[in-house]
């Protein structure tokens, strides 16, 4: 186990992409559970699902005294070095990116400005600012690839992105790297693997599928049902995040006196990859047991078996092991437990 060397008790925080999904939650669970800590929340609540969502997060995040928020473009440095001259942040953690493989093969150039463009402005803003002890930055499963090895490791070759998406968060990984052997910075990165939970992405398989479901519209099954995917509850994937962003790796001497850089990389996944029909059962059963579905709703009308999509893999499937022996964590929730506080929030949220 490692030891913490980074205590958030009147830390100041920067979180990027604090209007997203797991941006809000992480930044929540801060505010709720640490002392006097700081969050600046910074996002550009583009529209690329529902805003009314991501304002909404906002809103739970705005009842925190410790809250500032900030709206604008990772890609618009003067801004972001404004905002770091400003607040100092002790951590940054970026969660902000264009998220999803099937918008990255219609809309290259989004991919490029904010998962690129903006990781580098947030890398210079950490290099000309001492007082970042630590950049904690979101990876993604999707840079293994079509990587023939499971379940993944991060001692795995990845060099064969299937979509955009997956190169630019492997490119996030190499320009971290470099910036922590050049300029010394602490830098982790955490590879996510299919997050969900409530008040989650749209675009997402779970969230989607239960949108057509209740407008009577049918859902296609990718690979004809034979995929699994390694779904992780987002409160598992924010419990990760907040303990790896209490260990910045060590700043240390190689034999040739050059810095070693501080850096890394960690799966964080449930470890136990769910077949998409049965992940789709399950669900139906949920949505039923919520409300969201009548009793008597026939899925088997509503549900039709495709071929695998560009940019898909046919597994995902996390070896968290560095995780557990480095944080004395693992990911655990059910997927029944996890879909069934999905359904009740979309039966809330919905009405």
């Amino acid at each position: 186990m490692l030891q913490y060397n980074i205590d958030l008790k009147g830390k100041t925080i920067l979180v990027t992409g604090s209007a997203g999904f797991i941006g809000c939650n992480f930044a929540l669970k801060l505010l709720k559970e640490y002392e006097h800590v700081k969050v600046i929340g910074f996002d550009n609540v583009n529209d690329y699902y529902d805003v009314r969502i991501k304002e909404e997060r906002l809103g739970w995040l705005s009842k925190y005294e410790g809250f500032t928020f900030i709206k604008g473009n990772l890609a618009d440095k003067a801004l972001i070095d404004e905002l770091f001259a400003k607040y100092q942040p002790t951590v940054v953690v970026n969660l902000a990116a264009q998220a999803g493989v099937r918008y990255s093969i219609t809309n290259p150039g989004a991919y490029i400005e904010s998962n690129l463009v903006g990781f580098f402005n947030i890398l210079e803003a950490c290099r000309n600012n001492s007082c970042v002890e630590h950049l904690v930055y979101a990876s993604s499963s999707s840079v293994y690839g079509s990587n023939k090895k499971i379940p993944y490791s991060t001692d795995d070759k990845v060099d064969n992105p299937v979509s955009l998406y997956a190169a630019t968060k492997k490119s996030n990984e190499l320009m971290a790297h470099s910036y922590s052997k050049l300029y010394n910075i602490p830098s982790t990165g955490l590879r996510f693997f299919t997050v969900y939970g409530p008040a989650g992405r749209p675009d997402m398989a779970y969230f989607s599928f239960t949108d057509k479901l209740c407008k009577g519209e049918t859902i296609e099954i990718f690979n004809y049902g034979n995929c699994k995917r390694d779904f992780t509850f987002v409160d598992d994937i924010v419990e990760g995040v907040v303990r790896v962003m209490q260990h910045a790796p060590e700043k240390v001497m190689g034999e040739d006196g050059l810095p070693v850089p501080p850096y890394k990389v960690y799966n964080i996944g449930n470890n136990q990859p769910e077949n998409l029909l049965d992940f789709v059962k399950i669900l139906q059963e949920e949505l039923i047991a919520a409300g969201v579905l009548p009793q008597d709703y026939d899925f088997e009308a509503h549900k039709r078996l495709v071929p695998m999509q560009p940019g898909d893999v046919p597994v995902t499937y996390a070896d968290t092991t560095p995780l557990e022996e480095d944080f004395g964590f693992k990911p655990s929730t059910p997927l029944r437990k996890g879909l069934r506080a999905f359904a009740q929030w979309y039966a809330e949220y919905y009405k």
